[in-house]
Formats: structure tokens, sequence, C-alpha cells
């Protein structure tokens, strides 16, 4: 733990404790980092990928930038809920210590006033400038993370991540219909991609952290079913999103560019869940975590770039 942290700030159960036993200003940075910019900027990538996926040519920037920011605060509203949610937890593990809530920078009011304001101004500007399905349908993303997973899901089955990571597979569906007005089958493929990568992805993060989530008492599957179980499942996974990244392929969707890609970091990803479950060393779940990441930021781009220099026009345009 930090030394400039008290020790016993990882006991902290109430906000007046959090409040009290640890004071800062609060700055710019602090709400920046209430809306998770790093989670929301692979989100947004996603959804500029089901735009452009959407159009045989380049979106117009008087859809895309609306959309992106509509997108993009309302993501950043349901990270801020997650932050106000999760401040007793947050305060008693080392990975969140130092986040606005537990820190006690912000309070409580400040943080819910912040989240309904970011949340209202994003789903107005998807309403005005976009479409209202967008607007509904990012909205009933924010609600999947913010309420059900947040509120309930992460707190009550181990299966949290894998029920509660539909919505955060959504950004793509919503890049799409911004675009179209209407829920296409090649947008649900998009969302399964993420969709099946969420569990290997962040279970590999919760077997590095298991300690932690223990303590907190949340029934992540390493707490709840052990280590080598969850590395189990994180093998099982990787192997089925390898299977559905060949899908855009097949069904025509994408091209040699991407196939070939995406095949290799299949393999890649594989190679690390092999590693995890049969050869691992304490730095093997973390460094899988890392890489997943990076994994879905290329997977995305490869998309992107098959689609303008290889495909021609999509047929169901």
């Amino acid at each position: 733990m930090p030394e400039d942290i008290p020790e016993d700030l990882t006991l902290a159960k109430t906000d007046a404790e959090l409040a009290a036993t640890y004071k800062r200003h609060a700055s710019w940075r602090d709400y920046l980092e209430l809306t998770k910019p790093r989670v929301v900027a692979l989100l947004l990538l996603t959804a500029i990928v089901g735009m452009c996926l959407a159009s045989p040519g380049w979106v117009g920037w008087d859809i895309m930038v609306p959309a992106i920011a509509g997108i993009g605060l309302m993501s950043g509203s349901a990270a801020a809920i997650n932050h106000l949610v999760d401040r007793h937890i947050d305060a008693r593990m080392a990975r969140t210590l130092r986040r606005p809530l537990p820190s006690g920078a912000l309070s409580p009011r400040r943080v819910l006033s912040f989240a309904g304001i970011v949340g209202a101004v994003g789903f107005a500007i998807l309403a005005i400038w976009v479409n209202m399905l967008t607007a509904w349908l990012t909205f009933a993303s924010l609600i999947g993370y913010a309420v059900i997973y947040t509120m309930y899901l992460k707190r009550a089955t181990p299966q949290n991540i894998v029920i509660g990571g539909l919505a955060g597979a959504a950004p793509p569906l919503l890049g799409w219909t911004a675009v179209t007005n209407e829920i296409h089958p090649f947008a649900v493929l998009l969302v399964m991609i993420v969709f099946t990568w969420t569990p290997p992805h962040f279970w590999a993060l919760a077997v590095h952290r298991a300690k932690d989530y223990a303590k907190a008492d949340i029934p992540m599957l390493p707490v709840t079913h052990g280590i080598e179980f969850t590395k189990t499942c994180i093998l099982l996974y990787t192997i089925l999103l390898g299977v559905i990244c060949l899908l855009p392929y097949l069904v025509g969707m994408s091209g040699l560019i991407y196939l070939i890609g995406s095949s290799i970091l299949s393999i890649w990803f594989l190679g690390y869940a092999w590693k995890l479950k049969f050869a691992a060393n304490k730095h093997t779940a973390f460094n899988m975590f890392k890489f997943s990441i990076w994994q879905l930021f290329a997977l995305f781009i490869l998309l992107l770039v098959d689609h303008y220099f290889m495909m021609p026009a999509l047929a169901f345009r």
C-alpha cells in the first residue's frame, strides 16, 4: 500500500469515515476519473467502428460527432454511478483505493449530480442530433451497467461479469444504429465479439486480484469457485472467442485482412490463456489482462481497415 495513504482507510465503511480519514481538494482530474476515460475510449472505438461498418463510405461528421459525444457522455455517467455505488468496496481494495470517492476528494452528492447532468446531456444529444433508437439503447446500456450489474449482479452471482457484460458490449450496436436507425444482424455480431471477450478479459484481472475481491466480499468467480476453475473458464471462453471472431469473415462482413489479423490475435490470446492454465507465474494473469485490451483494440482496427481498403460496398446497403 502506498505510504501516503493511511492503512485504516481500507477499513472505512461509511461516507463520514471516508471523508474524515483522507481529505484532499477535488480537481477536474477527479471528475474525469469518475468517467473511466480509458474504458470509455475503448468503448467509443467499437462504436466508431460500428458506425463505419454500417456505411459503405465515410460517416458524415454531422452524425459521427454527436454520436460519439452522446454515447461517450452516457458511458461516463454510467461509470460515475459505478464509482458511487462501489465507493465502500473501492475503499477496501488496493487497486481502487485512490479513486475520488474513497479518497474523500468528492462527496456522493456531487458524484450523483455529475452523473445525472452528464447522462442527461448525453441522452439529449443523441435524441436531438442522432435518433431516438440510439438514445434509448444507450440509456438501456447505462441502466444495465450502472443498475443491474453494479447494484445487483456484481454482489449476487459469480456470473456477474458474464450477464452484466452485455451492457458493455453494446457500443458497436449503438454506433450502427446511429447511422442506420435500425438493428442489423451484423451489428449484433459485433456485440457478440465484445460480449464473449469480456469474461476472459475481466476474469484474468480477477485472478490477479482474487485476494482483494475476497476481502471486499465480492463473489467474483475466483473467490467463489477457486482460481483453477476460473483459469479453465478463461481458456474455454478464449477458444469460444476465437471461433466467434471468425464469423465476420464467414458471413461476408469482412475480408482477408481481418481474417489473417484476427486469427493471429486469437492464437496469441489463446497462448496467454494456455499459459495461465498450465504454466502460470505471478505476472501471467495481469499480462493476459493487459494484452486483452490491446487485442480488442487491434481487432476493431482490423475491421475498420478491412472495410475501407479491401471490401467493396456491402451488399446489404
